[in-house]
């Protein structure tokens, strides 16, 4: 290898494309930043083979024509506002992919008049006008035979946590919080060891079913520490010798948050919960990990301060958080007041036992109202024969005085 070749590589290596990934903070941005930056390099051509290497040429050449990057930024705002005008995108998605071009720019010092490239960036509607599951829809979604779905479920609607934070989600990051013996919520640590960690909480309900799917695991020989990843592969539990079970058991791989996204849209669709798009549809009702953490800020705001609920989910106060700066305690206790609604099975239990109820006090007042008319029916009869009697006796005491005249 030659030594220009040599350094060409180290400026690769370590040139635009570190300083980009640099500026990403948030997991999510981390993951879909790149994705959404590649798409841009695709528009222009840029050649490479890798996104390192595919970067520091579109640094190499916009340093030396800044004028052709931002003609190739506005023909591709242009080219997505046709997209939209297809109906293949909303316009509110054109942003996703200017916003990691001028990141990248900006951290690399590529200097482009934004003011004339945004001039035609159309506005869109920032608020999506998706919804989140019903109770009903999250029920069939727990059915779904996946032993590890009703854990994922549940935590997620019951803590507002991105599908991402799973990646960082270890067993020690699940902490119950009891009172008077009693388990009443758990702390979690979301992106545990990032620079956006946070804590959450979680449902009495959405622990023992975390608890119970690690229970599970150990019970096939897995070795359980807090260091343990929370949501791993399965492994094959019937049709083979106990020593094979668990070997399978005892080498655990971390489910990614990506295996998660997908096993969750496999439930969706096969509870019939969310079928396939209809010709001319380009969205869902709901999304496929998004929609729990808009049931999750839905439900809990009906009880609990709204600025708690937006540290609860992550979200950055602006300048309230300067001022406004509760204790974790206090958190827990208005959060306390949501897990009601953040409760999923012990309110459809709770449901359907009123149901029954009902329908048994509805039996027992039509029976009632059975026997009632029975009742008055027989009263009636009974009158109806004591008329006749009082008649027959008026007829034989007549009978008698006319004899006796």
């Amino acid at each position: 290898m030659t030594v220009e070749l040599k350094n060409k590589r180290e400026q690769i290596s370590n040139g635009p494309y570190n300083r980009f990934v640099y500026a990403l903070k948030a997991p999510e941005s981390k993951r879909q930043y790149p994705k959404r930056l590649e798409v841009f390099l695709n528009f222009i051509n840029i050649e490479g083979s890798t996104l390192e290497e595919r970067l520091y040429n579109l640094y190499d050449k916009s340093k030396s024509n800044t004028e052709w990057l931002q003609d190739s930024l506005i023909d591709f705002i242009i080219f997505q506002k046709e997209r939209a005008a297809r109906g293949e995108i909303t316009e509110s998605t054109i942003p996703n992919y200017y916003k990691p071009v001028k990141l990248f720019c900006d951290m690399n010092d590529i200097v482009i008049n934004w003011r004339l490239v945004t001039r035609g960036m159309p506005r869109g509607n920032h608020a999506a006008n998706d919804r989140s599951p019903t109770l009903d829809e999250i029920i069939l979604i727990l059915k779904y035979p996946d032993v590890r779905i009703k854990a994922i479920i549940l935590t997620m609607i019951s803590s507002g946590i991105r599908v991402g934070a799973w990646d960082y989600l270890r067993w020690k990051h699940v902490i119950p919080i009891e009172v008077d013996n009693t388990i009443v919520a758990s702390k979690i640590i979301v992106y545990a060891g990032d620079r956006e960690q946070y804590f959450s909480f979680i449902t009495p309900e959405a622990y023992y079913a975390l608890k119970e799917w690690i229970d599970f695991r150990s019970s096939y020989g897995e070795k359980i520490t807090g260091e343990s990843w929370v949501m791993r592969d399965l492994w094959k539990t019937t049709n083979i010798t106990y020593g094979a079970k668990l070997g399978y058991a005892k080498s655990p791989v971390k489910f990614r948050s990506s295996g998660i996204r997908n096993l969750i849209s496999k439930a969706l669709f096969q509870q019939n919960v969310r079928p396939l798009l209809k010709e001319g549809q380009k969205r869902h009702e709901f999304k496929t990990a998004h929609g729990f953490r808009k049931f999750f800020k839905t439900q809990a705001e009906q009880t609990m301060m709204a600025a708690n609920v937006e540290m609860l989910i992550g979200h950055d106060l602006g300048i309230s958080k300067s001022y406004y700066k509760p204790q974790e305690k206090a958190i827990m206790e208005d959060y306390l007041k949501a897990v009601k609604n953040l409760t999923i099975l012990e309110n459809t239990n709770n449901k359907t036992f009123q149901k029954e109820i009902d329908e048994l006090r509805e039996k027992n007042e039509n029976n009632e109202h059975i026997i009632k008319s029975k009742l008055q029916e027989k009263d009636d009869a009974f009158i109806t024969l004591s008329d006749r009697v009082m008649r027959l006796m008026e007829e034989i005491q007549q009978l008698k005085t006319t004899r006796t005249q």
